[in-house]
């Protein structure tokens, strides 16, 4: 019989799985990537509302009928917060949106970031764009752009 115990790293409040969590067999240290496989994850932790921030398309990509629009998401746990976007308050699904893988920071949150593709004559005649946050029972976030703020509209 092996007796196996899990030990978490008190240096975070927050760990993964992959690079603090081990499982101790008697008197040697095995981590548990190695255990389980790199599908399995612990996540261990407060959940912590990500900031958003929201970038406007560049006047360069405007020129060339293109805009593209970024929402940072930066400071969030866990790591399965979903993006969003509303266009003039509407998220019906008529233009191209891409997400980003989420990254491990050093402080234990994550960071991702979505990407909203418009054609520059529809940008053109957009009032307003809303990236939005949500995860589970959680509050949503989100963070207004209005077409007005960014200069080269």
């Amino acid at each position: 019989m092996i007796l196996l115990s899990l030990f978490v790293s008190e240096s975070e409040s927050r760990v993964s799985l992959q690079s603090e969590v081990f499982v101790r067999r008697l008197n040697e240290f095995v981590s548990l990537w190695w255990t389980f496989g790199g599908g399995t994850r612990l996540n261990v932790g407060s959940d912590a509302r990500p900031a958003l921030k929201v970038l406007g398309p560049s006047s360069e990509e405007l020129k060339q009928g293109k805009a593209t629009l970024m929402c940072l998401a930066n400071k969030g746990f866990p790591s399965d917060w979903s993006l969003s976007w509303k266009v003039d308050g509407s998220g019906s699904i008529s233009w191209e949106e891409s997400r980003s893988p989420v990254v491990l920071q050093n402080d234990g949150l994550y960071s991702w970031s979505s990407t909203l593709r418009l054609p520059a004559d529809r940008w053109m005649k957009v009032g307003s764009v809303t990236c939005e946050a949500t995860q589970g029972s959680q509050t949503l976030v989100s963070e207004p752009l209005r077409r007005v703020q960014c200069s080269q509209s």
